[in-house]
């Protein structure tokens, strides 16, 4: 089993930055990809950014390139999403998933993900 825990969302004004992060516990975490998706009301889940076991493979979703990061720890078990630019589509439930794979790639489908978090609500006012 992994725990995925997620932290740092909240209430912003459009056009301000945001960090959220994620914590994975439980099982031994070795060649696992993580990734963030979001959902917002009424829409379907949207791959947001991915990164490589390796951490040296980053994955953007159209809607986020260039204004979001991505970026891991992997001695902390931690994954983070800066979060810059914020418009108020991005306003979502943000959620972070990994994916054990011996390549540890990316996959842009959430179906691909064995494991997910609880889900951290950011809302950005216009």
């Amino acid at each position: 089993q992994v725990q995925l825990v997620e932290s740092g969302g909240g209430l912003v004004q459009a056009g301000t930055s945001l960090r959220v992060s994620c914590v994975a516990s439980g099982r031994t975490l070795s060649r696992y990809a993580m990734a963030w998706f979001r959902q917002a009301p009424g829409k379907e889940r949207e791959f947001v950014a991915g990164i490589s076991w390796s951490g040296s493979s980053t994955y953007y979703g159209d809607s986020v390139k260039g204004r979001f990061t991505i970026s891991r720890d992997s001695a902390k078990n931690t994954m983070y999403l800066q979060m810059n630019s914020l418009k108020p589509e991005d306003t979502a439930v943000y959620y972070c998933a990994v994916r054990f794979t011996s390549s540890g790639v990316v996959a842009y489908s959430g179906a691909q993900y064995d494991y997910w978090g609880q889900g951290t609500q950011v809302t950005v006012s216009s």
